[in-house]
């Protein structure tokens, strides 16, 4: 039996969509991928998207840059293994590599180190935040003696800390000026050693919470050593933040050099820390230290934590060293840096 005609032929294929509707259809993939790649960027480098990392909750995610690219990197190799099967998922993958790149170029500089400084008058600083003055005062004496810094930004510690700390290091050649703090999470203690001669203090009470302790003269002639601590970002003290850092300026941007160390709540990646710090170098990025963790809520967690704790100093002091040091009873790290001073 012979079949009929119609069905000697080939079954017809459905015929293209109109150029139009195509055309249509591309552009808006490449919309939604550009809208993707806003989302993914969001949490990634808010502080490169209007000053969103000035604002809660992205002031606390940024902190934690390093993690985040890792999840966004897992992202592109999963759009990758996709792209294998549908090529058209080629501009999500674009734009998620964008956002890994800038981010990534934003952290690469903080792991090389610049120049070891040659010359200049050595200068070693110490930070710590002692934890409401949980921090065993014994292990702090007994990291001060063995490193001997200059001079020492200690952090949350008050008259109780300071008692209990200054007979163990004034013994050493150590002279501590605090604040007037009864509260040790309120207060901030600068350790200066007597080799730097006599100096002057001050007790600067602009800030939100925590005074600062300025210290001048003596070995250091202008310049000026500064014990800082700034207001945590928790939801709700993001202003009292932003409006504690952008202080730091008047040291920064100064008419003197500086040299400013303590707890200052942010990291490298949050845009006000870097604006108000444009005039100083960290300590931790020119040795190329600038993503080692000084914070943590406990030990197992702390590698995974933010650097929040800083010695920054103006331009032409260098850092010729860095390192941390664990400390029992406080959830901060010590960090130990020494500066080469011009001159």
């Amino acid at each position: 039996m012979t079949a009929p005609p119609d069905r000697l032929s080939p079954a017809a294929s459905p015929p293209p969509p109109p150029r139009g509707r195509r055309r249509r259809r591309g552009v808006a993939r490449y919309l939604v991928a550009v809208v993707f790649s806003l989302v993914v960027a969001v949490p990634a480098v808010p502080d490169l998207l209007f000053g969103l990392d000035r604002r809660s909750p992205f002031v606390q995610l940024v902190s934690f840059r390093p993690w985040i690219l890792c999840g966004v990197a897992a992202l592109l190799v999963l759009l990758l293994v996709v792209m294998v099967f549908e090529r058209r998922v080629l501009p999500f993958v674009a734009g998620v590599l964008a956002v890994l790149l800038v981010g990534a170029g934003m952290l690469l500089p903080r792991v090389l180190p610049d120049p070891v400084p040659t010359g200049g008058t050595p200068l070693k600083v110490m930070a710590f935040n002692t934890f409401e003055g949980d921090a065993d005062a014994a292990a702090v004496a007994q990291l001060i003696e063995a490193d001997r810094p200059d001079a020492v930004a200690l952090v949350e510690a008050g008259n109780d800390f300071a008692d209990q700390i200054a007979p163990l290091v004034e013994p050493l050649g150590y002279e501590l000026h605090s604040t007037d703090s009864r509260r040790d999470v309120q207060g901030v203690t600068a350790v200066v050693s007597q080799r730097l001669g006599d100096v002057d203090v001050r007790i600067g009470e602009e800030t939100s919470s925590f005074p600062y302790v300025e210290v001048t003269g003596g070995a250091l002639g202008e310049l000026r050593f500064v014990a800082f601590h700034s207001v945590a970002p928790v939801p709700g003290s993001v202003p009292e933040w932003n409006a504690d850092l952008a202080l730091l300026s008047q040291w920064c941007s100064g008419p003197t050099p500086a040299v400013v160390a303590g707890d200052f709540n942010a990291t490298l990646d949050h845009s006000a820390l870097r604006a108000s710090t444009s005039g100083c170098g960290d300590a931790a990025d020119q040795r190329g230290a600038g993503l080692v963790p000084t914070w943590g809520p406990s030990p197992r967690f702390r590698i995974l934590g933010p650097q929040i704790d800083h010695v920054f100093a103006t331009g032409g002091i260098a850092a010729e060293s860095f390192d941390v040091h664990d400390v029992a009873g406080s959830d901060h790290r010590a960090v130990v840096t020494t500066l080469r001073l011009p001159g």
